[in-house]
């Protein structure tokens, strides 16, 4: 009886000790997950305009690029705590989809209004710079400003309330109000400004110089055969900022610090270079908004 007792000790033993390991391994499984959690990366959407060359648009290998895109991925490189995620739509579902938190963010050359700080944050660094011009035509070369094309008494193409371009021709009015550009708020969010100009619809419009290069000056662009009877002046150079959901205060903090040291880097000169033909930033200290 004795050495049964004994042996019924020693499984006992062997037991307890198994029970000790398989805590101990459970242990150092749980302390690795907490420290993989802890850890984890997280992956963000960026929503972009992807039929807005050159500031966003994908490529001919279906890729994502143009200004915006190319700086966000410089901020992903700096940004080890997040993975960017390019997702391409459309300029509407861009602005909706940020707004309800589909995208964490958006780039779409936005500029900055006051409305827009209702629905998006707005972070304290910039992502780059954009000219807006007036597009006539050729022989209304001479309008170089909004103080001219509203002394001549032009009609300007029609602009979407929501659209920031309205916004600033807003402002000139309210600046201005004895020499006010005839504003008329559109059905739609943009039309189609070369093509209005042209046919005399109107006598001018507001454009982003980006585009009016890409499709007039671009030899396959789809109005290059205008190229001498339409022109783009320029009347402002302003700041655009990407777009991010009401909730993504941390992102958009940490965002800030990311597109500093690229600036400090002049990276995104570079880029404005590449793909607008010119450094924007040369003008920084002139830009009033």
């Amino acid at each position: 009886m004795f050495k049964q007792k004994k042996k019924i000790f020693q499984l006992a033993a062997i037991g307890l000790a198994s029970l000790a390991i398989l805590a101990g391994c459970n242990s150092g499984e749980a302390s690795d997950k907490d420290s993989e959690d802890s850890g984890k990366v997280r992956t963000v959407k960026v929503a972009f305009d992807q039929a807005s060359k050159p500031i966003s648009y994908l490529d001919d290998n279906g890729n994502p690029t143009g200004y915006d895109v190319e700086v966000m991925k410089l901020v992903d490189e700096q940004l080890p705590d997040y993975k960017f995620e390019f997702v391409g739509t459309t300029s509407d579902d861009l602005l909706i989809g940020v707004e309800q938190g589909k995208y964490q963010v958006g780039i779409k050359n936005a500029f900055f209004t006051q409305e827009r700080t209702e629905k998006f944050i707005f972070p304290k660094e910039f992502l780059g710079l954009s000219s807006a011009g007036l597009v006539l035509r050729k022989e209304d070369e001479g309008v170089k400003t909004l103080a001219d094309f509203a002394n001549k008494g032009y009609s300007l193409a029609p602009i979407a309330a929501n659209n920031a371009q309205y916004t600033i021709i807003d402002e000139y009015n309210k600046a201005n109000p004895d020499n006010k550009v005839k504003l008329q708020a559109g059905d739609a969010f943009t039309v189609d400004v070369v093509q209005w100009v042209n046919e005399k619809r109107v006598d001018g419009g507001v454009m982003i110089e980006g585009p009016f290069k890409q499709q007039v000056i671009a030899e396959d662009g789809p109005y290059h055969n205008l190229k001498d009877d339409v022109v783009y002046n320029e009347f402002a150079v302003i700041k655009t900022w990407p777009l991010f959901n009401k909730k993504e205060q941390e992102f958009a903090d940490a965002y800030d610090k990311a597109i500093a040291k690229i600036k400090e880097q002049k990276k995104t000169n570079e880029l404005s270079t590449k793909f607008y033909g010119r450094d924007l930033f040369e003008v920084l200290e002139t830009v009033k908004r």
